[in-house]
């Protein structure tokens, strides 16, 4: 079981990152978490004449009306089962991510052929019970999960079912391997190295999207070169657009074999809601939290038509995707300084700070340990700091995304991240071990109770736990001299949080809308990027640097497309945060303002949150959000109330602006 990070998003002022999912997610690929007390766990599997009467796996189909007892066993064996071929294809996935060759390619792709073919055949097995009285609630509840948990069912023919292993592991490896080559960028990088006066050693033509990135980030670096930094990594996913198209043909067949329409169907079903209530539940959020969206929206084309011109950014016009520092233009980070409220008011320079305590990335990593182990949650096992991979290694291609793994479900705990000593990979540190927390804390469960309460759930844990890092918390640990002491130094505080969370909220939405409607047909592959740039200009009000067209493949440009990550989680997850933080805060004893608040060092919230944890998905998210925070509804009320006076501040600057697009 993996959950990765977001890889979008460069971090600034105490700004965290989203991330990835639970044994369901593992049955496509590995992404991106109190000693519990479980709910009654399926017994272990009989042997002999009780051997469990399950077809798939050369066992004897059972005849005749279906038994309690037939179901109870049927249980037992899909647990004993699924705990196999998913160990066996996290270890798979492991070394493939932490060691890309062609030979670990085909190895992952081996076991998850393997692990398509259980599940997709447990999932058929399962319908025999779908209606059948008086299961153990426990039982019933495994089974609903097993019937909807997948991700990417394999259609019933193996060289069909081959053949989806096979792209989904290709597009994945063509992802992390991308490194797109231009000229222009080229240039840059030698005038960039000459003015720092180093030797004139050649540049590599190609870069990694990290080194995109960074460019999109440089002060030094023109409008035009920006551009030229957003167009190349979008010619990765160009190769990708027919595999895509087949890929979505194939999960789609394997989805109406095990009974729905299309594979966003599916997706949809998994939230203890049916498809319709879910999309409902979602538009009611969204239009929670759409006005302050569009507020800094507003706020920052104000400020960037004074960085760039208004020849560049119009009036009342949408903002083009290259002027946010992200490749994405999913967070806002990159370019803090170009929206910064009060220069000079707060010295929150995290990164120096921890530059200071001279910590290396295992320090980082123990610097968040240290958070959770304050709350009296459990130290992390010895085996995570022997098998996790912390630093980017120097012989080997490998998967630099920021990842959470169980590879066992029984505690073989690990993260995976080329950490940097730098204020974004102290947020992700804190966000992936809430992952590997989540996992050691419902790993006594059944197999299939070993996941969040939903894919939100998990995603939002480590991103509450974030929440936490104030600048209080970092005063605390010496990597800040102090606090800020004047509003004008919070406002600065709140608004690099905003430019992570708050512009988050529609790209979260929109990448799952987008596959919904691919998935359900009503978007033709004729026309996969027109709807996806349809969609960012709704959502984002944000437009192409350059013209785009049905020969591109933009959405693959996105890591989660090809890896086939359903992107919703995110947007639950920076709503659910919100109100996990405020429910916590209030366990801890704190009543002052939100956003200053920490749970550090508070057994209270240590011991809520360790209940919640420990439930797994063994209930329907309701009662897991009721047993953290007293609500049994999604309210994103907590985060209007967190960002409440910045809201107010920022319908101060747009009087007067023509806001909109």
């Amino acid at each position: 079981m993996t959950h990765r990070a977001d890889p979008a998003r460069p971090l600034r002022r105490l700004a965290p990152r989203p991330t990835g999912r639970g044994w369901a997610l593992a049955a496509l690929v590995a992404i991106a978490c109190s000693p519990s007390a479980p709910l009654t766990p399926s017994p272990p599997a009989p042997t002999g004449s009780d051997a469990p009467l399950a077809a798939g796996d050369g066992q004897t189909t059972p005849t005749g009306p279906a038994t309690v007892e037939e179901a109870v066993r049927f249980a037992a064996d899909v647990d004993q089962g699924l705990r196999k071929v998913l160990t066996e294809q996290m270890r798979a996935d492991w070394i493939n991510q932490t060691y890309i060759t062609g030979d670990t390619d085909l190895l992952a792709a081996d076991a998850k052929d393997a692990q398509m073919a259980f599940i997709t055949q447990k999932i058929k097995d399962s319908v025999r019970y779908k209606d059948l009285q008086g299961l153990p609630p426990d039982v019933a509840r495994q089974l609903t999960l097993l019937r909807r948990g997948t991700e990417l069912p394999a259609p019933n023919d193996a060289k069909e079912r081959r053949e989806l292993a096979d792209l989904g592991v290709d597009m994945n490896s063509r992802y992390g391997k991308g490194k797109p080559c231009s000229e222009t960028l080229k240039r840059f990088k030698k005038a960039k190295a000459a003015d720092k006066g180093a030797k004139s050693a050649p540049e590599p033509p190609c870069f990694t999207v990290g080194e995109l990135s960074a460019i999109l980030e440089d002060k030094s670096a023109t409008f035009e070169e920006r551009a030229e930094a957003w167009r190349a990594w979008r010619t990765i996913s160009v190769p990708m657009r027919k595999q895509y198209e087949r890929f979505v043909e194939l999960g789609n067949k394997g989805a109406k074999d095990i009974g729905y329409k299309d594979l966003g169907e599916l997706w949809r079903s998994r939230y203890d809601l049916t498809p319709a209530e879910l999309e409902a539940d979602v538009e009611r959020l969204w239009q929670q939290v759409k006005p302050l969206y569009d507020d800094l929206h507003c706020y920052a084309r104000t400020r960037l038509q004074k960085k760039w011109g208004k020849d560049k950014i119009a009036d009342g016009a949408p903002l083009p995707a290259h002027v946010f520092g992200n490749m994405w233009s999913q967070a806002w980070g990159g370019i803090y300084a170009d929206l910064e409220p009060y220069p000079g008011q707060a010295s929150l320079d995290v990164t120096k700070g921890l530059e200071k305590k001279r910590l290396d990335a295992k320090g980082m990593v123990k610097l968040g340990e240290a958070f959770f182990t304050s709350l009296g949650l459990m130290p992390l096992p010895a085996t995570f700091w022997e098998r996790s991979m912390f630093v980017e290694p120097k012989d080997r291609e490998v998967v630099c995304h920021a990842s959470a793994w169980d590879l066992t479900y029984a505690g073989d705990v690990r993260i995976k991240m080329c950490t940097k000593v730098n204020e974004e990979d102290l947020i992700t540190v804190h966000h992936e071990l809430g992952h590997d927390y989540y996992f050691l804390y419902y790993n006594k469960l059944p197999i299939l109770f070993q996941d969040g309460a939903n894919d939100g759930f998990h995603e939002g844990i480590g991103d509450t736990l974030a929440l936490s890092v104030t600048p209080g918390y970092l005063a605390d640990l010496g990597i800040l001299k102090a606090a800020p002491s004047n509003d004008k130094a919070e406002m600065n505080v709140l608004m690099g949080r905003a430019l992570d969370k708050v512009a988050f909220l529609p790209f979260g939405l929109m990448i799952d809308k987008w596959r919904w409607d691919v998935f359900s047909g009503k978007t033709p592959p004729t026309q996969y990027n027109k709807a996806w740039w349809d969609l960012v200009l709704k959502y984002q009000g944000i437009v192409p640097p350059a013209p785009r067209s049905e020969a591109d493949f933009d959405p693959g440009a996105k890591y989660h497309v090809p890896a086939n990550v359903p992107y919703l989680r995110y947007f639950l997850a920076h709503v659910y945060q919100f109100q996990f933080h405020r429910a916590l805060c209030k366990a801890s004893g704190y009543t002052g303002p939100l956003h200053k608040c920490s749970i550090y060092k508070s057994d209270v919230a240590g011991k809520k949150l360790a209940a919640m944890l420990s439930m797994g998905a063994s209930q329907p998210w309701p009662e897991a959000m009721k047993a953290l925070s007293g609500e049994s509804k999604a309210d994103a009320g907590a985060l209007i109330e967190y960002f409440a006076p910045l809201q107010a501040w920022l319908k101060e600057q747009n009087k007067g602006q023509k806001c909109g697009w």
